[in-house]
């Protein structure tokens, strides 16, 4: 009796001091996600030492973007213009040569701080990325090769890298043309990548010549999450940017009805994120990846938003913002971090998917979160 009241007494005692060691060593989490990402980015990296050009400066600085339309925060566009600053000379020039669609990510920005600031320079850089599309190589028909240096190659992940900013520069300055070739890259995308079970092939070769394109669709083998999440982010953007009579908004509505069939099939219940291969859940090698989670979650909620995808994906949604909301955290140093966000990644086996990196604070996840965040706190 004794030995059992010590423990009841013990029990009580632990109880009583948990609560307090939980709060002395973790943070309560913001009020404001998308705030305390871009304000913790912020502390982390001055503009100077961000990055170089890329990508994946291109979309978390587009995120970041997002958040300062919303906040009217003036450092979030000040921070933007710094670094954009280092690669555009006061006469527009841009010491970058655009040989592949990643280069083009982050001319966006030159779109957007034309039109904040009314400087001419960031125009004429706008001006330097347009004129490169049209010389750029194409597959026959009309997809243009992820590089310049992959002959023929179509990889999902490029669309998201170039037709919105044809498709934004069309809007801005009256070139119609814009429009057409971004849903026409989509649509030829699409139909070289497109699978039967609401998914993409990470990417197709023209002449079936790469080791990954030995089969009758020249595509790859496997369904890689982040690729797939570039590919609905695209369709979505463009939907927001296309005229409301543009005879192309129907293809990229069917493009988002499709990967949401297949992101509801995929969606992993346990945990509401989507794995990196997104069909292999159950192989113990593989693991839920945040930033296409992000991505997925994006395009369901804005999709159930616009009227393109039936009110049922709204759950889908949900479940995935928590899952990716699981995966960030306020450390002792009371900056955020979001874990699990692949490294960057080129076409190969499941074994490769498998074994890129875990990252914590990748760029592409931080992009791709505070682009979800600012649909998903706004909506849910």
């Amino acid at each position: 009796m004794r030995t059992a009241r010590f423990l009841g007494i013990l029990a009580v005692s632990l109880a009583l001091i948990a609560p307090a060691n939980a709060t002395a060593t973790a943070a309560a989490p913001p009020s404001d996600w998308s705030k305390a990402v871009v304000d913790s980015t912020m502390k982390r990296f001055t503009p100077d030492k961000l990055g170089g050009w890329g990508y994946t400066r291109g979309l978390y600085l587009y995120g970041q973007y997002l958040v300062y339309k919303r906040t009217g925060d003036k450092k979030y566009l000040d921070y933007i213009k710094a670094w954009v600053d280092r690669f555009v000379k006061a006469d527009g020039s841009v010491d970058n040569s655009f040989n592949n669609l990643d280069a083009m990510r982050s001319a966006t920005l030159f779109i957007i701080l034309h039109q904040e600031t009314g400087q001419a320079k960031y125009k004429k850089a706008a001006d330097k990325v347009r004129a490169r599309f049209t010389s750029y190589p194409r597959t026959s028909d009309g997809g243009m090769f992820h590089a310049t240096s992959k002959v023929g190659q179509l990889w999902a992940d490029g669309v998201y890298m170039a037709q919105p900013f044809i498709a934004m520069y069309a809007k801005a300055y009256n070139q119609p043309y814009g429009y057409d070739e971004a849903v026409r890259n989509m649509k030829t995308y699409f139909a070289h990548l497109k699978s039967d079970d609401g998914l993409l092939w990470h990417a197709y070769d023209a002449d079936g010549s790469e080791s990954w394109a030995k089969n009758p669709g020249k595509h790859s083998a496997e369904h890689w999450a982040r690729a797939i999440g570039w590919f609905g982010m695209t369709a979505i953007d463009l939907l927001e940017i296309l005229p409301a009579d543009h005879p192309g908004r129907t293809d990229l509505i069917n493009i988002v009805k499709h990967l949401a069939t297949g992101y509801a099939r995929f969606q992993d219940q346990a945990t509401g994120r989507w794995c990196q291969i997104v069909d292999k859940c159950s192989n113990s090698k593989n693991w839920t990846e945040t930033s296409a989670s992000s991505m997925y979650t994006f395009m369901l909620s804005r999709g159930v938003e616009r009227g393109y995808l039936d009110a049922s994906y709204q759950a889908v949604a949900a479940k995935g913002y928590q899952g990716v909301l699981a995966k960030t955290s306020v450390g002792s140093d009371g900056l955020t971090n979001i874990k699990d966000i692949s490294e960057g990644t080129n076409v190969g086996n499941a074994d490769y998917y498998y074994a890129r990196a875990r990252n914590t604070n990748d760029f592409h996840g931080l992009g791709a979160f505070l682009i979800m965040n600012e649909q998903l706190a706004r909506t849910s």
